[in-house]
């Protein structure tokens, strides 16, 4: 699911109110895209903005269940694990002139991708958590 008008302002930190903010809009667009959808699981890194007190109460008022993360843990993060490592070998040797030529493009290499791309990531999740545990959060290679 793409939300849109999730973009911050250029050089804004992103602070606990803006991540609340964020939420709200996903939660809109849960809503209007899953209504059917009673519960939803969250997973989101340890960042300050996302182990805030603020952030942690809007969570409970959406009634969101939060998947625990470890400190540092981009094995347990499919956007790190899964696409950035895609995308970031697509972008290798590419040169953009402008900001909104590599936003386009990069909006394209993402519509590109079938769902079953996106949906993998989230799947080998469980695995990926018992691989954390056994190398004790150390590194572990990739399967």
């Amino acid at each position: 699911m793409v939300i849109q008008n999730m973009k911050k302002p250029q050089g804004q930190t992103i602070t606990a109110e803006i991540y609340c903010q964020q939420l709200d809009r996903v939660a809109e667009a849960l809503t209007e895209k899953r209504p059917h959808r009673q519960q939803h699981l969250y997973l989101h890194d340890n960042a300050r903005p996302h182990t805030a007190r603020l952030t942690q109460r809007k969570l409970g008022q959406l009634g969101w269940t939060v998947l625990k993360h470890p400190p540092y843990s981009p094995d347990l993060a499919p956007t790190d694990y899964k696409a950035f490592r895609s995308l970031q070998n697509w972008l290798n040797g590419k040169n953009f002139a402008t900001e909104e030529e590599l936003r386009k493009l990069i909006q394209d290499w993402i519509a590109s991708k079938p769902a079953g791309f996106w949906v993998k990531g989230i799947v080998d999740l469980p695995r990926r958590w018992a691989k954390v545990i056994e190398y004790e959060g150390d590194y572990f290679p990739d399967d």
